[in-house]
């Protein structure tokens, strides 16, 4: 609308060129005459380079240790751990077991791109020029409440099998039935399972949203002409 304004100003006041003027019409119209269909693929080419960005990053060896993203023992668990600091050989037990969760979570994230890129291609976008017209994570909101639900029961079995691959589950069994020989103390027996695997997407969906917010607002991230394009409308 900026750009469409300046236009008319520069039409009727005949303040520019007929080189300017040309310039300026031809952005108005490389801007205005958008599809639907258009605007929904360079939304799913953001989020796509997003989730790339994000499984290359975190799947490397110590990817999500050494990430804002790092997980940590939940309250439950650090209440075993605290406990088996005393204990013979469970003394390291919250290190170790912080070490084996992200390393379970970097397993599963090498995994994780085509799950969320076939959930992105399968989204409509019949809302698309809200979500262009959105807020800076409006794109990836959306991937979440979409594909939340399927995203999780895909995943949480890759989780399993990450955990198991670096022997935290065994290593877990191990803690617990240390600790739980404990005298009066409550049984305890979280479920690390579904805690890798919500923290791991958690930190997968950072990773796209803050990949969507650097193409929103940083025209260099913009590497194709598709995202040029589209992200030309959102920013006039």
């Amino acid at each position: 609308m900026k750009k469409l304004f300046a236009l008319l100003m520069c039409a009727s006041l005949m303040a520019c060129d007929a080189a300017t003027l040309q310039k300026a019409m031809d952005t108005v119209l490389a801007t205005d005459t958008l599809s639907s269909v258009d605007i929904g693929n360079g939304l799913k080419q953001a989020l796509e380079l997003g989730v790339g960005e994000g499984a290359q990053k975190l799947s490397a060896a110590n990817g999500f240790l050494n990430s804002p993203y790092k997980i940590l023992l939940p309250a439950e668990v650090r209440q075993v751990t605290d406990k088996l600091k005393n204990v013979p050989g469970f003394n390291l037990v919250e290190d170790k077991m912080v070490n084996l969760l992200n390393a379970a979570a970097e397993d599963a994230a090498k995994s994780a791109k085509p799950i969320f890129v076939n959930a992105i291609k399968q989204m409509t976008f019949a809302d698309a020029t809200n979500i262009l017209m959105g807020q800076n994570n409006a794109a990836t909101s959306y991937l979440q409440r979409k594909t939340t639900e399927p995203l999780y029961a895909a995943f949480s079995p890759t989780v399993k099998t990450s955990l198991d691959r670096v022997n935290a589950t065994d290593y877990w069994t191990k803690a617990v039935n240390a600790y739980n020989k404990i005298p009066f103390i409550q049984k305890a027996n979280p479920d690390l399972q579904d805690y890798v695997t919500r923290q791991a997407m958690k930190g997968m969906f950072s990773m796209v949203e803050n990949k969507e917010a650097d193409i929103r607002t940083n025209v260099n991230a913009r590497t194709t002409d598709l995202l040029k394009k589209v992200f030309a409308k959102q920013d006039n």
